[in-house]
C-alpha cells in the first residue's frame, strides 16, 4: 500500500531512495549537458557522413536500450528504418546474453550499441561481427570497460556514458529504467543521428531539452508538496489502481511505453499501454469487466489493514499535439467516465516535438519513482 504522508516528506523520501533515483530524475538536465559535452569530445559533432544508412540497427540490454530504440525510430520517422536486436540467452545476466545481426545487414547499415554496464561479451562479439560485414560501428557505455577496446577494434566510435559519481558506489546496481540512464544513452546518439541529417538534434536542441528537464525538476522536486505536484499526484492516484496508459499524438506513443516500463521495473506495478484511437476498442471490455471501477464495490466488512482494496483500471492520458489537430481525447474521457473509470491527464507545455517528448517522460519518470518510494516504505 502507498504511504501517502512519505509523498510530502523529503527527508523520508531521501532515506527511501536508496537507488538515487530521484537524485537521478533530478539531475536529467545536467546529464543531457554532460553526454552533449561526452559525444563532442568524441567527435560527433565534427563526422562528415557520405550520406544516410539504409538501416540501423540498435542493440544494448534492458528497458534503456529498448526505450531509445522506440524514440529513435519514433523522432527518425519515415527517413530511416531503425530495427531494435532483441537479445537471446538464458539469463538476462551480461555474461549470457547474445546478439545476432540479420542476414541482410552489410555496408550500408549503422550499427548502435547503448548499454549502461559495457561488460556483455556478446555485444562485443555482436561488433566483431558488424566490423567483418562492413557495418558502421557507434558505441555508448561507461568509459574503460570491455565495450571500449570492442569498439576500437571495430575501427568504430565510443562515446563514454555520463555516469555520476554516486552510481559507481557500493549499492544495488543502477536499473535500467533509472531517468539518468535513458538521458545518458539517448542524447549522445541523438547528437549523431542529427549529424546525418535523420533527425533534428543540434546542440541548441539539445540545451532547450536539458532546460526543459530542469524546469519538470523543479516542478515535481520532492520538496514540492503533492497538491501542486503533478508526478506525486499522478504517484497518488495510482496507488491502487491498474494504469491504462492511453497515448495520442506521435511522441506520447514512446513516452507512455518508457512509463509503463518504469512502472514495473522501479515500482513494481503492471501496466497497460496502447496509442488512442485504437486504444479504444482493445480496452473497452477491459473497462466494462472486472477491473472496472465499479465491478467490485468495497467491502464493508473487508479488513482495511490486513487486506489490500481491489485493483481497478485508472486512465492516464498522455497528450501530445494530435496529427492534423484530430483529437479522441473526447472519446476517451466519455468512455472511462462511462465505465466510472476515473482518468488522469497529462499535456506537456508547448515546444517542439523532442522538448514535449522529454517533458512527458520525466514527469512520468517522477511519478514511477514516487510510486516505488511510497510503496515500499
Amino acid at each position: 500500500m502507498l504511504d501517502d504522508s512519505l509523498l510530502d516528506t523529503p527527508e523520508a523520501l531521501a532515506e527511501a531512495d536508496r537507488r538515487a533515483l530521484l537524485r537521478g530524475a533530478a539531475e536529467a538536465g545536467a546529464r543531457v549537458r554532460a553526454a552533449a559535452r561526452h559525444a563532442a569530445e568524441a567527435g560527433v559533432n565534427d563526422l562528415k557522413p557520405d550520406g544516410r544508412p539504409r538501416a540501423i540497427l540498435i542493440a544494448g540490454p534492458g528497458a534503456a536500450a529498448t526505450c531509445v530504440a522506440d524514440l529513435l525510430g519514433t523522432l527518425a520517422g519515415a527517413a530511416c528504418p531503425v530495427i531494435r536486436l532483441a537479445p537471446s540467452g538464458v539469463a538476462p545476466a551480461a555474461g549470457a546474453l547474445r546478439w545476432e545481426l540479420p542476414g541482410w545487414a552489410g555496408s550500408v547499415d549503422l550499427l548502435l550499441i547503448a548499454t549502461p554496464d559495457g561488460t556483455e561479451p556478446g555485444l562485443a562479439l555482436l561488433a566483431e561481427q558488424a566490423y567483418r560485414r562492413g557495418c558502421t560501428v557507434v558505441a555508448v557505455a561507461p568509459a574503460r570497460t570491455p565495450l571500449t577496446d570492442a569498439a576500437d577494434a571495430a575501427h568504430g566510435l565510443f562515446v563514454p556514458m555520463a555516469t555520476a559519481p554516486y552510481e559507481h558506489d557500493e549499492q544495488p546496481p543502477v536499473a535500467a529504467s533509472a531517468p539518468g540512464v535513458l538521458w545518458a544513452l539517448l542524447t549522445p546518439l541523438l547528437a549523431l543521428l542529427d549529424r546525418i541529417a535523420l533527425l533534428s538534434a543540434p546542440a541548441g536542441a539539445l540545451e532547450k531539452v536539458a532546460d526543459r528537464l530542469d524546469q519538470v525538476a523543479e516542478r515535481c522536486g520532492p520538496a514540492i508538496a503533492t497538491y501542486s505536484n503533478p508526478a506525486k499526484t499522478l504517484a497518488a492516484e495510482l496507488a491502487d489502481a491498474l494504469p491504462v496508459i492511453w497515448t495520442e499524438g506521435v511522441s506520447a506513443g514512446p513516452a507512455g511505453r518508457r512509463f509503463a516500463s518504469a512502472l514495473a521495473e522501479l515500482a513494481g506495478r503492471p501496466a497497460l499501454v496502447a496509442e488512442l484511437p485504437e486504444a479504444l476498442a482493445e480496452h473497452s471490455a477491459l473497462l466494462a469487466g472486472p477491473l472496472a471501477a465499479n465491478a467490485d464495490p468495497d467491502d464493508f466488512f473487508r479488513d482495511r489493514v490486513e487486506e489490500a482494496p481491489a485493483l481497478h483500471a485508472r486512465v492516464v492520458l498522455l497528450r501530445d499535439r494530435p496529427l492534423g489537430g484530430l483529437t479522441a481525447a473526447p472519446s476517451a474521457r466519455d468512455l472511462a467516465l462511462s465505465h466510472d473509470t476515473p482518468i488522469s491527464e497529462l499535456e506537456p507545455d508547448d515546444g517542439d516535438e523532442l522538448v514535449t517528448l522529454a517533458e512527458l517522460i520525466a514527469t512520468t519518470d517522477f511519478a514511477a519513482v514516487y510510486l516505488a518510494l511510497a510503496s515500499q516504505a
